[in-house]
């Protein structure tokens, strides 16, 4: 048995398309709907440039498999934040700047390694890597 990659991430929220919108102006990952049983209104994934959906996006009313209790907002749980391999460090940067967004940086230079940190609008912390970028 292998762990191959994870997976993806799913963010329960009460600003479903707030949240997508947010994904796809600063990420620039495609929006799509979940599939069946959920609907457009209560689910969206969104899918990087390998046509994977990294990001599962419900509303607080989805139905879901396995339930727990999830409160939207500024509690992640256990959860510190969520790492991206990314690319276009520059490009993202001005996308924060110019979205107003707080964000700090960080330089690992022994790997060749630039971070972002960000939160979603739902809090999520995100780290956006950048190595050798």
């Amino acid at each position: 048995m292998n762990v191959n990659a994870l997976d993806h991430v799913n963010i329960i929220t009460d600003r479903l398309d707030v949240t997508a919108e947010f994904y796809k102006a600063l990420l620039g990952l495609e929006r799509r709907d979940a599939p069946a049983p959920m609907t457009p209104d209560n689910a969206q994934w969104m899918y990087d440039g390998q046509d994977r959906p990294i990001i599962h996006i419900n509303a607080v009313d989805c139905p879901r498999a396995f339930e727990r209790e999830v409160q939207p907002g500024s509690l992640t749980g256990a959860i510190h934040h969520v790492a991206l391999n990314c690319s276009g460090y520059d490009e993202v940067l001005a996308r924060i700047c110019d979205a107003g967004l707080e964000f700090q940086v960080n330089t690992i230079e022994a790997i060749g390694l630039r971070q972002i940190f960000t939160a979603d609008p739902n809090n999520v912390l995100l780290e956006l890597n950048f190595f050798g970028d």
